[in-house]
């Protein structure tokens, strides 16, 4: 076996990870369930037990690590957290904030924003985070606002009362009190974070601590809303709890030292404020806040960050392991501080292009001579997220591995699939005053519905895990009765055609054949295009005689390599106008909402269709 680079297959860095095991039920109607041979040990009563824990046992310990204004990293230690936590805890309790009267932050990752989260799961408030890009990217708030009135929030918390004045102007009602950290909105009124930390604690405090109990509602998520519109989703403790319970039976390496992460995934999605701010409270780790995103000109912080604090465990989505892979690519120092102790690699949200893990893993074994364990999972907001996760070494992208402990998996046959169903302690009640939404979401067994579909990587023996097959509820056929796996087709677009997109949308619902909508890469495109102004627009660029050249080309040999009109696309365009958050065509993660594209782009999909092909459709020949 060699490697990317070429030479002999290196051995993976020691990072031990669970023997998990499976059963499997297989029922008349063609239903398989899998549950994990592992019982799910006893997981603590709240989210907030483990902190308590690491602030008796290692109170000088390094919780938190950020950088500062002034570009200095701070610290804060588990001792320190856990008394500002209880004084926080007080203020709130001081200020009615409950269930019903929650506390919303409106802003991102930060010292403030984590201390808030845990005094209001302390003392069995509710914590409500809402993406910065409702306030920061979007045009008109829509979404900020239907958040908001689904709340009655007590108090409302914003870094920066200037950053966010005219979110807060337009969403906050006038009534509901402000809390800031740095400066307060010129136009209104706000308490200073530093008064609610001051405040001291008193038995109030314990007394509510004790009443938390595992069915305590600890915060509500507002999905990303991928294929739909965003939803509130209730976590719980037990939720909370039990799936860092889960992580640490799949993947015990990080109970064996205290893992350290430099970690810039938003806390208002379950994959950063759930999996990976839980993961170090659970296992007393040290959390480096990155102020990084992998974005253009954004990727350059996390870089800075990661050339000075070396993870031990490191978690991203595709995106964010293309950033890395390309700075790693070209720069010395990051390589050999980033390989120094990392013991694994985990991805989720997407599955990752197989030649991102192949170049990262030539990159560690040219740096320090071993491969690092890549391993993934599948889950969501409703399952804490946690629910599916590879607990082998495996170079191969795509596969998800089997059910956590204390989960069951019930696979059932639907238009030729297998639709993943799942059940277990970490798995939402329900929706935020949803009921309708709740009931559709659960069938008659109490299994809720993921909308994702799975397939055995090896029929005939269940330990080789199950694969992503695609959202059960992107799929379509053809006018020709052909059922088309759009995540299937989709991922082997986007690995065919980069660098030059970023994303696409497949189309062909009823139609004779597949065509593609192309959020193209404008950076990169723009590379190819001679003589254009360097400040030229996206719609100039998709335009571009080289750019259509570059996509008709790749057009044609993604086709050459395609088996039959279910994997074949003839058609594309480029879109020049990018996807947009207020018309929830697009998550602040980068992710697309493929229903919304498709609704809202209707006259585009026309347009590529119709039968006297206009300038912007590029058409491959058939045959």
């Amino acid at each position: 076996m060699t490697t990317a680079s070429g030479g002999m297959a290196a051995p993976y860095r020691p990072a031990r990870l669970g023997s998990l095991g499976a059963t499997v039920e297989r029922r008349g109607d063609g239903t398989t369930v899998v549950r994990c041979a592992q019982p799910l040990a006893t997981y603590p009563r709240r989210a907030t037990d483990r902190l308590a824990h690491w602030a008796e046992m290692a109170p000088g310990r390094e919780f938190l690590a950020w950088r500062g204004r002034e570009g200095a990293i701070e610290r804060l230690t588990y001792g320190d957290a856990y008394r500002a936590v209880r004084r926080i805890g007080q203020a709130l309790l001081d200020r009615g904030v409950s269930l019903d009267r929650p506390l919303v932050i409106l802003s991102g990752n930060g010292p403030e924003h984590a201390l808030l989260t845990l005094a209001a799961m302390h003392v069995g408030a509710c914590v409500v985070p809402i993406s910065p890009a409702y306030s920061l990217v979007s045009r008109d708030f829509t979404l900020l606002r239907k958040a908001l009135s689904t709340l009655t929030p007590a108090l409302v918390f914003a870094d920066d009362g200037v950053r966010f004045e005219r979110a807060i102007a337009a969403a906050v009602p006038r009534d509901v009190e402000l809390v800031v950290a740095g400066e307060p909105p010129p136009s209104r009124a706000a308490t200073p974070f530093a008064a609610l930390a001051a405040v001291e604690a008193t038995e109030a405090v314990d007394a509510a601590y004790e009443a938390v109990g595992p069915d305590t509602v600890a915060k509500i998520l507002f999905t990303s809303g991928s294929t739909g519109t965003p939803k509130g989703v209730i976590n719980t403790h037990r939720m909370l709890t039990s799936n860092q319970q889960m992580i640490a039976q799949a993947l015990p390496l990080l109970t064996e030292e205290p893992p350290v992460l430099v970690d810039w995934l938003p806390w208002h999605h379950t994959f950063g404020g759930n999996h990976n701010f839980g993961l170090i409270v659970h296992n007393g780790g040290s959390l480096f806040i990155d102020d990084g995103r992998p974005l253009p000109g954004a990727f350059e912080a996390s870089v800075r960050n990661l050339r000075e604090v070396a993870p031990t465990v490191y978690l991203s989505v595709p995106r964010g392991f293309e950033e890395l892979v390309a700075a790693l690519r070209r720069d010395a120092e990051l390589r050999r501080t980033f390989f120094s102790r990392v013991r694994l690699i985990f991805y989720a949200a997407a599955s990752l292009a197989q030649h991102v893990i192949d170049e990262l893993q030539a990159l560690a074994i040219d740096t320090c001579g071993e491969r690092i364990v890549f391993t993934t999972a599948l889950g969501a907001t409703e399952t804490a997220p946690l629910a599916l996760v590879r607990t082998w070494t495996s170079d191969r992208a795509g596969s998800i591995g089997l059910p956590a402990p204390g989960l069951e998996a019930k696979l059932v046959p639907a238009e030729g699939k297998l639709e993943l169903r799942v059940r277990g302690p970490n798995v939402t009640p329900g929706y935020w005053g949803a009921p309708r939404l709740t009931a559709e979401a659960f069938d008659e067994e109490g299994f809720y519905r993921l909308g994702d579909a799975v397939r055995f990587a090896d029929a005939a023996d269940v330990r080789e895990g199950l694969l992503f097959d695609g959202r059960v509820a992107e799929d379509f056929k053809l006018a020709t009765g052909t059922w088309v796996n759009v995540g299937t087709v989709r991922a082997r677009a986007v690995a065919h055609f980069t660098p030059y997109l970023r994303d696409a949308v497949i189309t062909g619902h009823d139609r004779d054949e597949l065509g593609m909508l192309v959020v193209p890469d404008p950076d990169v495109c723009r590379a190819l295009c001679t003589g254009l102004a360097p400040s030229a627009r996206l719609a100039e660029v998709v335009r571009h005689p080289a750019v259509r050249a570059t996509f008709a080309a790749l057009l044609a040999s993604f086709a050459r390599s395609s088996t039959g009109s279910a994997t074949r696309i003839a058609r594309a365009i480029l879109l020049a106008e990018p996807p947009s958050l207020d018309a929830q065509e697009i998550t602040d993660k980068g992710s697309l909402n493929q229903r919304a594209m498709l609704t809202n782009r209707a006259a585009i999909v026309e347009a590529l269709y119709a039968s006297v092909a206009g300038p912007d459709v590029i058409v491959i020949e058939k045959g």
